[in-house]
C-alpha cells in the first residue's frame, strides 16, 4: 500500500487553508518527499507525516516555494537526533542554492547530507523501486518525477499444479527460463504473469508538455500542477504555468487512472472552477486540499 499525502497544495504564496508545495509518499516504511515549500515541517507533524523516516526529498526546481522549508526541516531533523543519511536531489546547477539553505546560520548538523544534481533518467533506486525524473517546460530547470514499483512475474498456480511443476523446479525454471519435464519443455512464460507495478508521478512547475504525457502514460496517479483556472490561460502562458483544463487533457492522452490538482494561485478563494474545467475533459480529476490522502 502506497500513501500519498499532499501537505501542501499553493503555489507561490500560501493562503490561511493552503500551504506551499509538498507531496510526501510512504512505501515500505519509507517516506520520500516531493518539493519542500516553506512551512513543510508544519504540515507534516500536522498530517502525521512521519519525517524520521524521510530517505530522500525530490526538488523539481529552485524556485523559493519549493525549496525553502529545507531550511527549518533539516534543522528540526538533527534537533531530534536523526543518525541516518538523506538525499536531496535538484536539477542540475542548483546544488548550490541548496547547499546555502544547509549552511547559512553555521547550524551544526552531524547527519550526512547528499545534495545531487540531476538530469532526465533514473535519479534514485530503492529496495525494489525507482525514481525517475523527466525535464519540464518553466522559467527555469525544472524537473518532474515518476515513482515506479518494479514489475514483478508471478506464478500462475493452476498451471503450475496440472503441470507437475513441485519444489525446486520452480527456482530453476526462473534461472532458466525453460524446463523439460518428461517429454515436454515448460517455459517461464507458459506459467507465469507480469504484475505491473504502480506508477505515481509528480509534475510541478511546467507548461503542458509532451514529456509529461510520456512520464504518466498508464500511471496509477498524476499529480500536475493547476495553477490557474481556464479563464486565466494567458497568465498560464506568460508565467510558464498550466491550467486545470490543460492539466487534464495531459492526464487524459496519458490515460491515468487519477488526476489531482495542487499548485493553485493565491488569488482563489475556492478551487470550484478548477474542478470543473478539469472535468469537462477527464472525470476523475480532484482539486487537493491540504492534508489529503491518496492511498493506492
Amino acid at each position: 500500500m502506497i500513501r500519498v499525502t499532499v501537505l501542501g497544495t499553493a503555489g507561490a504564496s500560501p493562503t490561511k487553508t493552503r500551504s506551499l508545495t509538498s507531496v510526501s509518499l510512504f512505501y515500505d516504511g519509507n517516506v520520500l518527499l516531493f518539493d519542500c515549500g516553506e512551512g513543510t515541517q508544519m504540515q507534516i507533524l500536522k498530517y502525521g507525516v512521519n519525517y524520521s523516516r524521510i530517505r530522500a526529498i525530490f526538488l523539481s526546481h529552485a524556485h523559493g516555494d519549493h525549496v525553502i522549508g529545507l531550511a527549518g526541516l533539516l534543522r528540526s531533523m538533527e534537533l531530534n537526533g536523526r543518525q541516518d543519511p538523506l538525499y536531496i536531489f535538484v536539477p542540475q546547477g542548483y546544488q548550490g542554492v541548496i547547499n546555502r539553505l544547509i549552511t547559512f546560520d553555521n547550524a551544526k548538523i552531524s547527519y550526512k547530507i547528499h545534495v545531487r544534481g540531476i538530469q532526465s533518467g533514473k535519479v534514485y533506486r530503492g529496495k525494489d523501486f525507482t525514481i525517475t525524473a523527466f525535464k519540464l517546460d518553466h522559467t527555469i530547470s525544472t524537473y518532474g518525477y515518476i515513482f515506479k514499483i518494479d514489475d514483478k512475474r508471478k506464478f500462475i498456480e493452476e498451471k503450475c499444479r496440472k503441470l507437475g511443476l513441485v519444489g525446486e523446479m520452480y527456482g530453476a525454471l526462473q534461472k532458466k527460463g525453460s524446463l523439460k519435464l518428461g517429454k515436454r519443455t515448460v517455459r517461464l512464460d507458459d506459467v507465469t504473469r507480469i504484475k505491473v507495478g504502480k506508477k505515481i508521478v509528480y509534475a510541478t512547475d511546467t507548461r503542458p508538455t509532451r514529456s509529461t504525457v510520456t512520464a504518466a502514460k498508464g500511471a496509477d496517479l498524476l499529480i500536475h500542477e493547476a495553477t490557474y483556472a481556464d479563464r486565466e490561460k494567458r497568465l498560464a502562458r506568460e508565467r510558464m504555468h498550466s491550467t486545470a483544463l490543460e492539466a487534464a487533457q495531459i492526464a487524459k492522452k496519458a490515460g491515468v487512472k487519477e488526476l489531482v490538482l495542487i499548485h493553485l494561485s493565491a488569488r482563489y478563494k475556492n478551487a470550484l472552477q478548477h474542478e470543473a474545467d478539469a472535468k469537462t475533459v477527464f472525470d476523475n480529476a480532484i482539486v487537493a486540499k491540504d492534508g489529503d490522502d491518496i492511498f493506492i
